[in-house]
């Protein structure tokens, strides 16, 4: 199973970045999938995640500015990023599993499988 995460860049402060996440050797369609983030010598944390019903859930630091949206017959997971600010520059991950406990989906520990991260920079 391999998440290959891309779409970061270096970005000014209020501008837009797409991410994508490609999954191979996995089929997204029973998964929770999500985005975490890491910044440098902080913790990985929760961004958004979608399950299989289309539902969704943010932080509340990327609540109204973040959208997360899957295309199950791509095997894909996106994560637009509008009104980027500094705060958000870090290093960002994908995450899959296929069970995850509903109170649990915030916690790095509830996902097994992982993609290597794209840098975010945003620039104030």
């Amino acid at each position: 199973v391999q998440l290959q995460a891309s779409g970061g860049g270096l970005v000014q402060a209020g501008g837009s970045l797409k991410l994508s996440c490609a999954a191979s050797g996995r089929t997204f369609r029973r998964d929770v999938v999500g985005w975490f983030r890491q910044a440098p010598g902080k913790e990985r944390v929760f961004v958004a995640t979608i399950w299989r019903s289309g539902k969704t859930y943010y932080s509340d630091s990327v609540k109204g500015r973040f959208t997360i949206s899957r295309d199950d017959a791509k095997n894909t997971l996106y994560l637009q990023m509008d009104s980027l600010k500094p705060e958000d520059t870090a290093l960002y991950y994908c995450a899959a599993d296929s069970s995850p406990i509903f109170s649990a989906q915030f916690r790095v520990s509830s996902y097994r499988y992982w993609g290597q991260g794209t840098q975010v920079t945003v620039s104030s």
